[in-house]
């Protein structure tokens, strides 16, 4: 039990010593998360689309 109350108090002690982010830091961040998660969503799913209708062509072209 001793070591678990060691452990918490140097979590605290580490969290302590993080420098973390201010506001505008990290809503910069967030933004570009989603900008780009965003952007890669869209290729995708034109991607998907684009090997559908493909794949379509071929199935058609092969059983004509």
């Amino acid at each position: 039990m001793k070591d678990v109350g060691k452990f918490f108090s140097e979590v605290r002690l580490e969290l302590s010593r993080v420098l973390w982010p201010s506001y505008d830091e990290w809503m910069g961040a967030t933004a570009v998360v989603v900008f780009l998660t965003t952007v890669l969503s869209l290729y995708l799913g034109l991607v998907d689309k684009g090997f559908d209708f493909g794949m379509k062509y071929l199935i058609e072209w092969w059983v004509s």
